[in-house]
This record gives structure tokens, C-alpha cells and sequence, in this order.
């Protein structure tokens, strides 16, 4: 079965990079293991057979008659046809009665809007492992000051914890893209890294600085912050986003909520 362009599909095929992903998860039995993706079950099988019973999201509706084929071998695997950025992982998470453990080779012209579904959705889930586009990671995995810091990196510092893992050839796949990928790990925080005194200012802050990165904090937040308030936060109005830490931001957001900063720092 050839791969669909529109869904962004690359089936991995190298066996010795499918062990070492199917090793690093390390599914147990009875976990609510949750597989996005499984295309030709390259994955799903090796994950199916260390855990008994496995759950997957596929919108690909000839991929999913393969995988609800008698023939196929997949017992235990439950199928969810439609869209993953409109699948809902809480009502999959009650009905398993336990958080769920992701997997997933996401495609990549949805892997950042998946991300943030996910994110909306972190409380029902324990982990997640993903191969993404190698530059995506380095976006996730980022210190502040360098190009790849920004939006993504951010929000994510506050919900979960980025671990890249290894790297992936483009040989591995079929068809091959033109991008080598990252294996990577998120796990949410057991105890927040810093104080989120409104989760919602926080992501309308960071967007706004990095809709206009280039500009200083001054600039960027004009329309949501003045430079006293900034100030007020530990920051400098002069500086640029990218240089600016996870916790300023829920600093200034602690400042705009309650006028004074949250300093970074969980209770």
C-alpha cells in the first residue's frame, strides 16, 4: 500500500530502529498504551505484543481495513477512525481508568497543532514518545538565547519535560523524506517547574512575543503589558523573547494577575 502524501505518511521499516523504539517505550502489561498513526502496524504489532492490548488512532480508512483484517494478527488492537487532532484522549483515558502512554510517528505538517491538543489533554496522559522532524525537536529541547527557541519550546517548559533521544535516517522510512527525525520523550511535570498563576495569559504572552521576536519585550507586549509591569517581573523591556526564561513569562503573568511576579519558582 503506497503512502499517502496528504496524510503526511513515511512508514518506518528498519527493524532495528522499530526494536529500539519498541525498547525505549518499554510497554508493560496492562498499561493504556495509545498508538497515533500506525499505518501498516510496523510498530503496532511489536507494542501490541508487549503490552495485550493496544488502542490506535488512524484516518487513513484503507490502512485501517489492513488493520481490523481478521488475517492481521492484531487481536487486542482497537481502532479509532478520524481525526487525531479532534480525538479525544480524556474520554479514551476514563475508559481505560488510567493515564495513557503515547506513541507515535506523527506526520509532520500536524506535529506542533498535535503537540498542543495533547497539551490541552496532559492531566489523562503519563507519557508520550514521538518521532518528529530532528529540526521540531531541537525547537522543543531549546536554551533560551539560540534561533530554535521559541513558542514551542515555552509552552511546553511548563507542562512537561523534553528528552530527545536519537535520531532517525531518512532510509528508514518509506517513502524517505527529505528531513532526518528525532526519537523524543515528554513527560509531564510531577511537581510544576514554576508558578502558572493563569495558563491562558501565559500562552497569550508567549504568542505575542514571538508573533514579533525580533522586537523587544517592550514592543512585542505593548498591548498587554507596560514596561513597569515588565519590570516588575525580573524582566528587561529592552531584551528580545528568545533570551527571556519559561518562568519570566509566568513571572509576567503573575504580575499582570496579581501585581506581583511568581518568580519562577513552584510551591
Amino acid at each position: 500500500m503506497l503512502a499517502r502524501k496528504r496524510f503526511g505518511q513515511n512508514f518506518l521499516h528498519d527493524q532495528g530502529i522499530i526494536r529500539r523504539i519498541v525498547q525505549t517505550v518499554a510497554p508493560q502489561p496492562g498499561e493504556a498504551v495509545v498508538e497515533i498513526g500506525p499505518g501498516r502496524g510496523a510498530i503496532t504489532r511489536p507494542l501490541l505484543a508487549a503490552c495485550g492490548r493496544l488502542d490506535a488512532v488512524e484516518i487513513d480508512r484503507d490502512l485501517i481495513a489492513l488493520l481490523r483484517d481478521p488475517g492481521a494478527g492484531l487481536g487486542g488492537l482497537t481502532v479509532h477512525e478520524g481525526d487525531v487532532l479532534r480525538f479525544d484522549f480524556r474520554a479514551l483515558a476514563r475508559e481505560r481508568g488510567q493515564p495513557l502512554r503515547v506513541v507515535g510517528n506523527l506526520p509532520y505538517n500536524i506535529s506542533t497543532p498535535l503537540i498542543f491538543h495533547l497539551l490541552d489533554q496532559i492531566d489523562v496522559i503519563a507519557d508520550m514518545h514521538f518521532m518528529l522532524q530532528r529540526e521540531v525537536v531541537a525547537r522543543m529541547a531549546a536554551a533560551p538565547g539560540g534561533g530554535d527557541y521559541g513558542r514551542l519550546t515555552v509552552m511546553l517548559a511548563a507542562q512537561v519535560e523534553v528528552t530527545p533521544l536519537f535520531h532517525i535516517a531518512p532510509g528508514c522510512f518509506t517513502p524517505a523524506p527529505q528531513v532526518e527525525s528525532t526519537f523524543v520523550r515528554l513527560t509531564p511535570h510531577v511537581a510544576p517547574p514554576f508558578v502558572l498563576p493563569d495558563p491562558a495569559l501565559y500562552a497569550k504572552l508567549v504568542h505575542a512575543a514571538f508573533s514579533q521576536r525580533r522586537k523587544t519585550l517592550r514592543n512585542a507586549l505593548k498591548d498587554l503589558a507596560d514596561e513597569a509591569r515588565i519590570r516588575a517581573a525580573g524582566l528587561d523591556p529592552g531584551a528580545r523573547p528568545e533570551t527571556v526564561e519559561p518562568a519570566g513569562y509566568a513571572a509576567l503573568a503573575g504580575v499582570l494577575c496579581h501585581g506581583t511576579p511568581t518568580h519562577g519558582i513552584s510551591p
